[in-house]
């Protein structure tokens, strides 16, 4: 029987020799002459210059390299100033002008708009109504809710204008309020506030009956009384469910039906028009003099 063959003793009888290095040859570092005191440190060119005289005929002096560069970036600053004043144009700014010069939109207005302050970022309108759907001083939880019911107003569809319940005169088409809500909740406002309200002076009418008396309104309280009344409608609604967005929802439902003239804050609107009408007589009542 042969004997089996095994690699591993194949292996040691291989004779393996590395290969030599190639020589390399050692670096050398030549002296340079240097002479102390004769060499000077001046890196300008010191050639004499040639006289004109001496020069042939049709020989041009060759610009100097740095004075091509210089002139190279000075047509580049030009080219980018340009570019510049076209932009400015583009933007409809006129580019020659000093306050807009150097800046891309110009200088703002001194003093400052109130929308640039901080404190009066927001829209008045917005920031009143934010105050009275407030509940226990929660500001940042009032805010979220004003924030649902202006996205709510900005997806709903276009409300339907009832021709017997107008809203305000320069109102935009019915179509354009949902692209802005703070405009849509700010007409909703406006059109149903009250223009007066009545005031009951006790004792006038005599016999200590109260003498009711129309009073004008403000803007802000024109506005005040009319979102109170909306606060009041939705909270005698039945509630639909449990949420954070349920009283948002609810809010944004009925300003869009005062839009549409669904809403019963109408009919308040109505009674205290002609509750003030009728006691327009009144108003020139004057009060007796105090007794002393």
């Amino acid at each position: 029987m042969p004997p089996r063959l095994k690699v591993w003793a194949a292996c040691r009888a291989l004779s393996i020799r590395p290969r030599p290095l190639s020589a390399r040859p050692p670096l050398r570092c030549a002296a340079v002459p240097v002479r102390t005191f004769a060499d000077s440190t001046n890196t300008t060119n010191t050639t004499p210059a040639v006289p004109a005289s001496k020069l042939p005929e049709g020989y041009e002096d060759p610009e100097p390299e740095s004075q091509a560069k210089k002139n190279e970036s000075e047509h580049d600053d030009n080219v980018l100033q340009a570019l510049d004043k076209l932009k400015m144009i583009s933007y409809g700014l006129n580019p020659f002008d000093p306050a807009v010069e150097g800046h891309k939109y110009g200088l703002p207005q001194l003093p400052l708009p109130s929308p640039m302050h901080m404190k009066h970022r927001y829209d008045d309108v917005v920031v009143q109504l934010t105050k009275l759907i407030m509940r226990d001083g929660k500001l940042s939880k009032a805010q979220r809710d004003m924030a649902m019911i202006l996205n709510y107003l900005r997806t709903s569809p276009p409300p339907k204008i009832n021709p017997s319940k107008p809203l305000m005169p320069g109102s935009p088409p019915a179509a354009h309020l949902p692209l802005d809500p703070i405009t849509y909740i700010t007409i909703a406002i406006d059109s149903v506030a009250p223009l007066v309200r009545v005031r009951a002076l006790a004792g006038a009418a005599g016999g200590g009956k109260a003498l009711d008396i129309p009073v004008p309104l403000a803007a802000r309280q024109r506005r005040r009384m009319a979102f109170q009344w909306i606060l009041d409608v939705v909270e005698k609604k039945p509630s639909k469910g449990s949420g954070r967005g349920m009283f948002p929802t609810r809010v944004a439902e009925e300003i869009v039906a005062v839009v549409e003239g669904r809403s019963g804050v109408w009919d308040k609107r109505f009674l205290l028009h002609k509750q003030a009408t009728s006691a327009r007589a009144n108003l020139n009542y004057k009060a007796p003099p105090r007794r002393h």
